[in-house]
């Protein structure tokens, strides 16, 4: 794929190939910008990479898409630039988003925490939002791959079989997570050096964790176990559900956790974030001195958590586990602090492979967080995704590319 500043040579014979528009495209950013350029009256192309709109609407919050959060603010996104998202989250909100939902009367429910999802499935959002597409004449092609872009007064966008002409070109192709959807490529970051730009680092994001060794081996004794922890790094910790797997830990508190998280880097797991465990056993001690550190456990953790963490933890060279009764009180103390602050380093991520989305991309401050065009490039602008944006999770991203597309759109 390359750039160059040559006449496209459009003509007459292009007209049936000209648009005012072309959205670059199919997911959740390029739809919402090709619905409200289309909407103003402006004729729009949106050309989608793989064999479907929306795969990744489709796929999110387990088939009901988390569409969107209650509660939205810029401290919900990571940015190089923390203000830059303001202008697009107060142009177009969630509540904007939602009234669209309320008219197409998709019923949808909140699960926790501000997540909104459907009741039915993920098909009712990229029904309503292609619906829109062709109420606002959107012309749109699936299975189509850009090969080139050639800009001179307007841009030429050449695919295998056609080229198309357009006085603004909307970049919305995403990042590089979940490739075998069949969307995902380094297309956009490609395209933004040939213009000039910055392109971040790029890596997994909102991605389960893997373990090594004896970890990964309780791990997978756990499978399918969810527990209601708080998790940490220095830079930041939340608390929320976490789940085994056989390859590591996964849930939504690990998922938002590995945005912060460094390889290499320690976490630290609270087992009890409402509690402090070494005061637990020490009143359990006075008041039942026959229990057992398991038996406390148990009443608050699943069984097969404690019986797996009971060898690993507090067994050591005793061949049954002692009464509370026999423990000194500085061993229950650091006992408790196990259950409070359980260090592990891990070994990994899952990668774009398991990854909600993609961290980096385009530098944003190359764009206008007013309208989304590039400075110094008129016609061209950049959407959801490719940039250097990154929601937390719980609806977030799909806010953000609800907002920046419509944004686009309102000002192409």
């Amino acid at each position: 794929m390359t750039v160059e500043n040559e006449s496209n040579g459009s003509d007459e014979t292009n007209a049936d190939r000209t648009y005012d528009v072309v959205v670059l495209g199919g997911g959740a950013a390029g739809l919402m910008c090709a619905i409200t350029a289309g909407q103003r009256g402006k004729s729009v192309l949106l050309l989608e990479l793989s064999n479907k709109l929306g795969k990744k609407i489709l796929m999110s919050g387990g088939g009901r898409c988390n569409f969107t959060n209650l509660d939205v603010s810029d401290e919900n996104f990571i940015c190089d630039n923390p203000h830059f998202v303001k202008s697009a989250l107060n142009q177009y909100t969630q509540w904007d988003f939602i009234s669209m939902v309320a008219k197409h009367g998709i019923a949808y429910h909140e699960k926790t925490l501000g997540q909104l999802f459907c009741d039915n499935s993920a098909k009712d959002i990229l029904a309503m939002l292609v619906q829109e597409c062709r109420e606002a004449g959107v012309v749109t092609q699936t299975a189509c791959e850009v090969t080139k872009i050639n800009r001179a007064q307007e841009y030429a966008i050449e695919t295998a079989n056609q080229t198309y002409f357009s006085n603004s070109l909307v970049v919305a192709t995403g990042g590089l997570s979940i490739p075998t959807l069949g969307g995902a490529s380094g297309f956009g970051y490609q395209l933004a050096e040939q213009f000039g730009l910055k392109v971040n680092a790029t890596l997994a994001s909102l991605v389960p964790f893997t373990l090594s060794g004896k970890w990964q081996e309780l791990s997978k004794a756990l499978s399918g176990v969810a527990i209601p922890v708080h998790v940490s790094v220095p830079e930041a910790g939340f608390s929320e559900s976490m789940l085994f797997t056989h390859r590591g830990l996964s849930g939504p508190v690990i998922l938002q956790l590995s945005n912060y998280w460094q390889l290499g880097q320690e976490i630290t797991i609270n087992l009890f974030p409402s509690q402090n465990v070494a005061e637990l056993l020490l009143e359990t001690k006075k008041k039942s001195p026959k229990d057992t550190v398991s038996s406390v456990m148990q009443e608050r953790l699943p069984r097969s958590l404690v019986q797996a963490l009971y060898p690993l933890w507090w067994r050591r060279d005793h061949d049954r586990e002692r009464n509370l009764a026999e423990y000194k009180d500085d061993e229950l103390n650091e006992l408790g602090s196990l259950f409070n602050q359980w260090r592990l380093t891990p070994s990994g991520t899952e990668g774009y492979r398991t990854a909600e989305v993609t961290m980096g991309g385009v530098e944003v401050n190359s764009i206008s967080s007013k309208t989304m065009e590039v400075h110094g490039v008129k016609g061209l602008y950049f959407v959801g995704e490719v940039l250097d944006v990154t929601g937390h999770l719980g609806g977030f991203n799909f806010q953000w590319a609800w907002s920046s597309g419509y944004v686009a759109g309102l000002n192409i």
